[in-house]
């Protein structure tokens, strides 16, 4: 695959991002283009491995060392024919993935892995350019309707997926814009909406239907929803927040992260927001509690917003620089990692806990906390951590914004009205065909698997289409992924 000494003669490369100085003043992609025969050098890295643990890495099974392959010999098409065979979204995943492919990759054992990620997105952008991405509605028509509730990448992908095979789908989003957490969640920094709204109106052109500020069971009946389809798939997500439960979580400046995004992504979308309905850092002393892919969107959005000052914090400890005996490859690697945001200011800390809030007149000014010691559990039990006396600090705090994960999908009237019942992780309960216990209603997702990366939604979507399609007409040409999870 690729060059064969290819892996030996050229070093992992990334064309340099936006400077920070310009690019905390919009809300652009940090990232700039990547010239092709640079693409080209790195595809070459690609090494004839025997086995591509790439693949294990990726739940979609993407095809990566062909592809690979096929844009070091300058074959576009092909190599976006192979990517879209597994990937609904490479526009999406090429952006907004963590890249478990990556470390995965054979050449990280020793080396630097492949440039994946950023390959599958030139690809899947030079088909647009190309004019190869354009809508290719189904030739036959089964009858069948299909209601997918909830718009991100799992009700995406399981749309695309069943409309390819057919059937007549209907997407139902409860917020005035399709997309899901791709189009609310994620700034646009991370992934312009254009890029979102591009794949929308495209599976409009194929034939999906979609409904905005359709809340199932508020102002359309699970009854009604049932009724009008052959099949429904629950695609929600896992949008109900994890909390802080210490003193003074009542003051007025604490919001969930998704209280927070929203409202600039929203903005940027020309939505006009009085000042006080919007949540801004702009001034503040701000605090971000929580070191995942949430909180470092809060903390580049806060940056660009113009806060004074930025703290994120961590409870856990702060990741070793490699990886430890019991973090093998090809395993995901449990190492330090900085995003785009976290290089661009602000400061971190991990093995911090907030023991209170404090606060002025009904807001809150201060956040009180204390250093954690972690001690590795005995026997594989989990590591345990306790408070290191003395170690008790305060800030100032303006805003504080908690992105702390999240537990599971909302306890709303859908599911009620429904009658479908959960596992004792509050998930919307499913086996392996994705079918719960109320015949013609499957889920897929976050909400059936709890939070989980972007890739493994999409899976999920495609999986669950698979099933919904054997269902409805009794079997299913749809490809299937190779893990089954």
């Amino acid at each position: 695959m690729g060059k064969i000494t290819g892996f030996k003669e050229f070093r992992r490369d990334l064309p340099q991002d936006r400077p920070v100085a310009e690019r905390v003043q919009d809300w652009k992609d940090v990232h700039n283009e990547f010239p092709e025969e640079a693409l080209k050098t790195q595809a070459s890295r690609c090494m004839d491995c025997g086995i591509p643990f790439c693949h294990k890495g990726c739940p979609l099974g993407n095809i990566i060392p062909d592809w690979n392959d096929l844009v070091y010999r300058g074959n576009w098409k092909e190599a976006l024919e192979m990517l879209l065979s597994t990937n609904n979204f490479p526009e999406f995943t090429g952006r907004i993935c963590p890249a478990p492919c990556e470390d995965s990759c054979v050449l990280n054992i020793n080396d630097n892995p492949v440039t994946i990620e950023r390959i599958e997105q030139s690809i899947a952008e030079r088909g647009y350019q190309q004019g190869w991405i354009r809508p290719n509605p189904p030739k036959v028509r089964t009858g069948k309707k299909v209601a997918v509730i909830g718009s991100g990448p799992s009700g995406l992908a399981c749309a695309d997926q069943l409309n390819k095979a057919g059937h007549s789908v209907t997407v139902f989003e409860r917020n005035d814009r399709i997309g899901g957490l791709l189009m609310y969640g994620i700034p646009d920094f991370k992934l312009e909406k254009s890029v979102v709204k591009r794949r929308l109106d495209l599976m409009q052109a194929e034939g999906v239907v979609f409904k905005t500020n359709a809340n199932v069971g508020v102002n359309i009946s699970a009854a009604e929803l049932k009724s009008g389809h052959d099949a429904v798939v629950l695609a929600g997500g896992a949008t109900l927040p994890r909390d802080l439960n210490v003193p003074g979580r009542e003051f007025k400046g604490i919001h969930f992260a998704m209280e927070f995004l929203p409202l600039q992504n929203k903005r940027n979308q020309g939505d006009v927001i009085s000042e006080d309905k919007f949540i801004s850092a702009k001034g503040k002393n701000v605090i971000v509690l929580g070191g995942g892919d949430t909180g470092s969107d809060c903390h580049g959005t806060s940056l660009r917003q113009g806060c004074n000052s930025l703290h994120s914090f961590e409870l856990l400890p702060k990741p070793a620089e490699f990886r430890k005996d019991n973090n093998p490859w090809p395993e995901w690697g449990r190492i330090f990692r900085s995003s785009s945001s976290h290089e661009e200011g602000g400061k971190r800390d991990w093995g911090i806990m907030t023991k209170k809030f404090s606060g002025e007149n009904g807001a809150v000014k201060k956040i009180h906390m204390v250093r954690l010691e972690w001690q590795d559990g005995a026997g594989g039990a989990p590591p345990k951590m306790s408070e290191v006396p003395g170690s008790e600090f305060t800030l100032d705090a303006d805003l504080v914004l908690l992105a702390l994960g999240f537990l599971g999908p909302e306890k709303s009237a859908l599911l009620k009205e429904l009658g479908v019942e959960l596992n004792d992780r509050g998930n919307v309960k499913a086996g392996f065909d994705y079918t719960t216990n109320v015949p013609g209603i499957f889920s897929c997702g976050d909400m059936r698997r709890g939070q989980s990366l972007v890739v493994w939604a999409i899976y999920e979507g495609r999986e669950s289409a698979r099933n919904v399609d054997q269902f409805l007409v009794g079997k299913t040409n749809l490809l299937s992924s190779p893990f089954h999870c």
